[in-house]
């Protein structure tokens, strides 16, 4: 076995390795450059793909004139408008119209959209400004600009859908860099921590580094050959994946590499055997991961869509990097590279009992008290569920309210028959008088204004009374979405900012349905093919989900009680799951995988506290790592980053600290052999008393 070994490991494999790497980098670094300028977040990229919205939208941008950004103006003073206050909103008005002309000229009369409060201490006036001045985030800031010389006391919010548009583009601006920087040094920190060397943590930040680099280059390239989607927080979950687990796979090889070098003298030889105890444990963790991201195809919401190609392509970089480059850059470094704590061949390999053996012994003399302990854990936390699970408004996405946040809120208050989102309904011209009618007869609705004709298509704007987001606002929603459909020839679709949403919150819901269910076959698939079991991966998936309820239960605490969030985003439960089974179910294999192979030699009950002693350590730590990436997440200014990070984070660490040190060993434990059903390994075998070479359920033939 060492001389093929050898042979597989000359001294000029690693340098050609490297080299390949180098070349790689030096094509790949250019490209990933250019991610950036091809993520987008346009509505009709991240809507439902076959949403009424996502039709509105996609016209909107089809026809002559592009689509338009409708801003809000709302001027108030707390003592009542006055005289000079009314000249300066109108000259206001006059001068943004002049510099940002309307497709059609407005109506003499436009009713209530252009009077005063009804408590005389506001006035407001909408603006739709053409895409082609640019998008929110562009214009928001001379709008607001345009309008500062305003007499002492009279307050403006600019707001509107396109002003919330805006801000939240604002909070995304240069959100990839500071994800990277944050998650580079976070990911120092923890390794210099682990290794406690002061060279060994650069080696694994380097491969992760070039991991990230490709995935960056790779999606571009994906972008550009197959136009998937790809926005600023799958971009963002992009660089967190590949930093995540591809330390995660660093610190699991280098556990191996340290053993095996107490064993082999020659470094290459060492990778190798560590390369063939660690690579199938990794290779499953990756498989499992890119086959429950790619279960993302199916959904149709296409920003979730779009995460699946893009995940995959991170954690395939990082799978190859890390059993590839990293592998090369230990061999090349030599053993020294672990100084000051160098393994030696020929001194044992075993760390000091410590923690893990001493939780191990303690988990097998009380196996039942272990078991039921950590699912009373769980459910505890489970309980958490009870709690606000309701979906987050638009305006509630942000950490600090901005202007168009707030200014939504003054709108409320002093307009509350506009305080809704205005819808926009698209109809043919022959039929504008018809569904303007019904439209105008629809409860719930406090106006609606007839715009231009375009390309065939008529379009009318119609302002709801209820707040924007609301289950009365929805109501309303359908309500005008039955009544235009009712008119013969009109072809009329209802779009527009709440229309979207409700769109979008519908379409997770089905998307769930359909994504999770098949994301629990998939990986229980890959499970059952690593394992060659079918008990043992239903074990494993069992308790991944009941940890993932218990982290979305514990979540939904914090957020609700201590964070003072007012919902959980609708995307947040599906990727939470999606991350915390795939990524959970890591730590699982890794443990089981191991116990496995022990199993081999020493049974089940042996083999298992062997794999918990042996991984025990490097999984907590890999476990951390993973959480403090995604951890990152939190640092950023929007609620839907913060709740996917604090319950992917959660989760992880109630996966490697609890699910996988406790609760995984307690039951297999419980199960015995028969956790290997129906493999050989569960089938028992007669043995003579007394010291055993090998356990009552293993045979010389299994082996190798």
């Amino acid at each position: 076995m060492t001389v093929n070994a050898t042979r597989l490991t000359g001294r000029w494999v690693p340098w050609l390795v490297i080299g390949l790497w180098v070349v790689l980098t030096v094509f790949m670094v250019p490209l990933s450059g250019k991610l950036s300028s091809v993520t987008t977040d346009k509505a009709v990229d991240t809507l439902p793909a076959g949403a009424e919205s996502t039709k509105v939208a996609a016209l909107e941008d089809s026809l002559p004139g592009g689509e338009d950004n409708t801003f809000v103006f709302v001027y108030h003073r707390d003592s009542g408008v006055t005289d000079a206050d009314r000249a300066v909103v109108e000259r206001h008005y006059d001068t943004l119209v002049k510099r940002y002309p309307p497709k059609a000229a407005a109506p003499e009369d436009e009713g209530p959209l252009t009077s005063p409060s009804a408590d005389g201490k506001a006035m407001m006036f909408t603006l739709d400004v053409s895409t082609s001045h640019g998008g929110p985030e562009a214009v928001v800031g001379p709008l607001r600009d345009a309008a500062k010389d305003r007499p002492a006391g009279l307050q403006l919010e600019v707001t509107g859908p396109a002003a919330v548009d805006g801000d939240m583009d604002a909070v995304f601006d240069g959100i990839d860099l500071q994800v990277l920087l944050t998650t580079i040094v976070v990911v120092t920190l923890l390794l210099i921590i682990t290794y406690r060397s002061p060279v060994l943590w650069l080696i694994p930040l380097v491969a992760v580094g070039a991991a990230a680099l490709t995935s960056m280059a790779t999606v571009y390239l994906l972008v550009k050959g197959f136009g998937i989607v790809v926005n600023d927080q799958n971009s963002a979950l992009l660089t967190i994946l590949v930093f995540g687990v591809g330390t995660d796979y660093a610190l699991l090889l280098i556990a191996r590499y340290r053993e095996a070098l107490h064993h082999h003298e020659n470094v290459r030889v060492a990778m190798i055997h560590a390369l063939r105890g660690a690579a199938p444990a990794i290779i499953a963790s990756a498989a499992t991961v890119v086959a429950g991201l790619l279960c993302l195809l199916v959904a149709d919401l296409n920003s979730t869509r779009g995460l699946g190609p893009v995940g995959a392509a991170g954690i395939l970089c990082a799978l190859v990097a890390m059993l590839t480059l990293f592998p090369a850059l230990l061999v090349v470094l030599g053993r020294r590279i672990f100084w000051p704590a160098v393994p030696r061949v020929g001194t044992s390999a075993e760390e000091k009992p410590g923690l893990w053996v001493r939780l191990g012994a303690a988990i097998d003399r009380r196996r039942w008290v272990a078991a039921l302990g950590s699912l009373g854990v769980l459910a505890v936390f489970t309980l958490g569920l009870t709690g606000n699970t309701g979906a987050l408004r638009e305006q509630d996405q942000f950490v600090s309210a901005p202007e168009s946040v707030t200014g939504f809120a003054v709108l409320r208050q002093h307009f509350p028959e506009l305080g809704g989102q205005p819808m926009t309904v698209f109809t043919r011209p022959g039929q504008q008088e018809q569904v303007l009618d019904v439209v105008q007869r629809t409860p719930g609705v406090a106006v609606a204004v007839p715009g231009e004709t375009r390309g065939g298509w008529t379009d009318i704007s119609v302002f709801p009374t209820d707040a924007p987001d609301t289950v009365a606002e929805y109501d309303t929603i359908k309500r005008v979405r039955t009544a235009v459909h009712a008119v013969n020839g009109a072809e009329a679709i209802v779009g527009g900012p709440s229309a979207e949403h409700l769109d979008t919150e519908l379409t997770t819901d089905r998307d769930e349905k359909l994504v999770i269910p098949l994301v629990l076959l998939v990986v229980l698939i890959v499970l059952g093919l690593l394992l060659r079991a079918v008990v043992a991966p239903l074990v494993l998936m069992a308790t991944v989900v009941v940890s993932f309820a218990a982290a979305f239960g514990g979540s939904v605490f914090v957020f609700d009680k201590v964070l003072g969030f007012k919902g959980v985003d609708y995307s947040v439960p599906l990727l939470a799951f999606l991350f915390l089974v795939a990524l959970g179910v890591d730590y699982n294999i890794f443990l089981a995988s191991r116990a496995r192979e022990e199993a081999l030699r020493l049974g089940t009950r042996d083999g298992m506290l062997k794999a918990l002693s042996a991984t025990g350590g490097v999984i907590t730590s890999a476990g951390l790592v993973l959480a403090a990436t995604f951890g990152v997440l939190v640092s950023l200014p929007l609620v839907m980053l913060i709740e996917v990070g604090f319950l992917v984070a959660f989760g992880v660490l109630l996966d490697a600290l609890l699910v996988r040190s406790v609760l995984v060993p307690a039951l297999t434990l419980l199960i015995g052999r028969r956790m290997w059903w129906p493999s050989r390994l569960s089938r028992p075998v007669e043995q003579p008393d007394g010291p055993r070479p090998l356990a009552d359920d293993a045979e010389p033939a299994l082996q190798r």
